[in-house]
Formats: structure tokens, C-alpha cells, sequence
């Protein structure tokens, strides 16, 4: 799976993009998946569930690319 996440917010909690981006199924799920480093942030493995994905970065993993851009239209709203 290789998909944009559009961020309508400054941040989104790393437990529920994986949630949202449907890598699991729940968020009790995206933070075990996490905790058993399955996860990348911008190449480096990353433990915090509560991790404050930002625009620009790259979640990865087995199987999995996401590329979280800010969506400009809520910024000007």
C-alpha cells in the first residue's frame, strides 16, 4: 500500500494514522504494531505511539507507505 494522507490538522497522534490509513484495524492494534518496531518514521524506527506526525514526513513499514502532506485548504480556512 502506498497512500497520502492529507493532514487537516498540525499534527495526527502515529497510533491513529495507522488506524485511519487502515494498517490496523484499531488503535489498541496500531499501538501494539508500534511497540513491536514495526514501524518507520522518516527512515528511523519509531516506539512512541503517541509519535506527532507532521507534513512532510513518511510512515513506513512492511507493506505499507504513507506520506503525510498538509492539506492547504483547512489552513485557510
Amino acid at each position: 500500500m502506498n497512500e497520502t494522507f492529507e493532514l487537516d490538522t498540525e499534527y495526527i497522534p502515529l497510533c491513529d494514522l495507522l488506524k485511519y490509513c487502515g494498517v490496523t484495524e484499531t488503535g489498541g492494534q496500531a499501538k501494539h504494531f508500534i511497540a513491536d518496531g514495526n514501524v518507520l518514521v522518516d527512515g528511523e524506527v519509531e516506539l512512541r505511539k503517541t509519535c506527532k506526525i507532521r507534513d512532510g514526513q513518511v510512515v513506513t513499514g512492511d507493506g505499507f507507505e504513507i506520506h503525510v502532506v498538509a492539506n492547504r485548504r483547512a489552513r485557510h480556512t
